[in-house]
């Protein structure tokens, strides 16, 4: 097994972009969500609710220093390196952030029709990963939902792709928010892994990962649709959630690189039963 594409989304929400390596630190990829937006409250505000924020791109030129555009050639460049205020941010442990100049936050605005303020976390290593996300102690991550990384198997999507009747082209990659894609695997044996080791560095799989509406957008046209959630709420489903693909906590620094081997470090009894319409996964102890 190999990889095939790596992805980071510097601003949670946000188009991704794809990239040849990158670096692995405890809380997730170099680049890799360490901005958000929120709204005056100080909730996080993501493509679940507003799918036009995956209209805009995000590229980070250095660790403060991030660039935006939109899909009309708009580009609007942000410096933190003079710090900035510190705003409350309500994000699963997140407690704070330090928001970005009101010009910024206009553009943006402006742009998604939406109020938002642009917020970074300087530290990286304050958010905890939830026990019920698998998280242990020590483990911490970046702005992402759950876990630092998320790998999806080719042949995985292949199978959802074969299931899915509506869809008239096949399913894209980007709408499962991968960090990692790997060849080479059996359908969904991935879920069975407890760890694998991603070139020289190694990973735990903290958890299958559970979808949300965010699938649902066309990537090109950013209209929402029914698919793959319905096709995986008939596939995919237990306990009133669908699942696809598995979320890594990196257990080393290090870099990893489109090419690189992907070995198993070991396996759970973690087996889901797709075979039969409607079938649930079923977690064998």
């Amino acid at each position: 097994m190999r990889v095939t594409r790596l992805r980071v989304y510097p601003v949670k929400s946000f188009a991704g972009s794809d990239v040849d390596s990158a670096r692995v630190n405890p809380w997730g990829l170099e680049q890799d969500r360490r901005w958000a937006l929120v709204d005056s409250a100080g909730d996080t505000i993501t493509a679940r609710a507003h799918n036009q924020l995956l209209g805009l791109t995000a590229q980070t030129l250095r660790d403060t220093v991030l660039q935006v555009s939109d899909r009309d050639g708009g580009v609007v460049t942000v410096d933190m390196r003079d710090g900035g205020e510190t705003t409350a941010v309500n994000h699963s442990g997140q407690g704070t952030a330090v928001a970005a100049p009101a010009e910024i936050n206009r553009w943006l605005s402006e742009r998604l029709e939406l109020g938002v303020r642009l917020v970074w976390q300087p530290d990286p290593t304050v958010r905890s990963i939830a026990s019920e996300d698998g998280g242990e102690a020590g483990d911490v991550v970046s702005l992402a939902d759950a876990a630092p990384l998320l790998l999806v198997a080719e042949s995985s999507l292949r199978q959802l792709d074969d299931w899915t009747e509506q869809q008239t082209e096949p399913l894209d990659v980007v709408r499962f928010r991968r960090n990692v894609v790997i060849d080479g695997a059996e359908p969904f044996v991935e879920e069975s892994w407890s760890g694998v080791t991603i070139g020289d560095v190694r990973f735990r799989v903290t958890m299958i990962c559970d979808r949300c509406v965010m699938t649902t957008v066309e990537p090109s046209t950013l209209v929402r649709g029914t698919e793959p959630i319905r096709t995986l709420a008939a596939r995919r489903r237990r306990d009133n959630k669908t699942w696809f693909g598995i979320r890594l906590t990196p257990l080393d620094p290090g870099r990893i690189h489109l090419g690189d081997q992907v070995q198993v470090l070991g396996a759970e009894q973690v087996q889901p039963q797709v075979q039969a319409q409607g079938a649930e996964l079923r977690r064998t102890e």
